[in-house]
């Protein structure tokens, strides 16, 4: 019996896992460096430490804070003249389980006071119990360690919770942990190795009703 959905963010409930991606690469080649789409790619839901590592795997220097400062200031810049849009079924999929009494939590890797500010400004916040960041955790995805942390604030076991993700990193994470992973595909379709590691993969949040009924 499903007592808890546990919510990835980027990509998932909000369409800003296309914004990473553009200025991920934007910021690199404005400061000189040969960043590739499939560079963002690599890194959507990892952890900064493991971003580090692939950084610089990609460059050969750790260039990842430099990067990613560069990139945060791009993206709020954009921000500040343009709003978020939200997945589609992302208000129906909250109703619908808060109609049935669901715990609900988040687990991302945006950090907690931008999780509830983008929220927030998508009047979705109320419906979580709970909201978990990598920063919050000693490990991020694509380690269980974020599922785990969010189960239990829920105070649920990680096998009664469904676990929402858009990203290999974030169902690796979530599979790992032993919750349940179901696949919304953003960016791009499971590749082999992440189909091995999924219960369901749907096209969009309101084919997840299904699972609770």
């Amino acid at each position: 019996m499903i007592k808890g959905v546990i919510f990835d963010m980027d990509g998932l409930m909000i369409d800003s896992e296309k914004l990473y991606l553009r200025f991920w690469v934007e910021a690199g080649v404005s400061l000189g460096y040969d960043f590739k789409y499939e560079h963002a790619l690599s890194i959507r839901s990892l952890a900064a430490k493991f971003a580090k590592e692939k950084f610089i795997n990609y460059f050969n220097e750790d260039c990842y804070e430099k990067i990613r400062n560069k990139r945060i200031e791009m993206m709020d810049k954009y921000l500040e003249s343009h709003k978020l849009e939200k997945k589609k079924g992302l208000d129906e999929i909250l109703k619908f389980l808060k109609n049935k009494k669901i715990k609900m939590a988040v687990a991302t890797a945006t950090k907690e006071d931008k999780t509830r500010q983008y929220l927030s400004e998508l009047n979705v916040l109320d419906y979580f119990d709970a909201v978990v960041s990598a920063h919050m955790v000693k490990n991020g995805k694509p380690k269980p360690d974020i599922y785990l942390e969010a189960a239990s604030r829920l105070e649920l076991n990680p096998k009664d919770c469904i676990a929402l993700e858009d990203s290999p990193n974030g169902i690796r994470a979530a599979y790992e942990a032993g919750c349940i992973p179901i696949m919304i595909p953003d960016a791009t379709m499971p590749d082999e190795d992440t189909k091995k590691l999924l219960f369901a993969c749907e096209k969009d949040l309101t084919k997840v009703k299904k699972y609770i009924d």
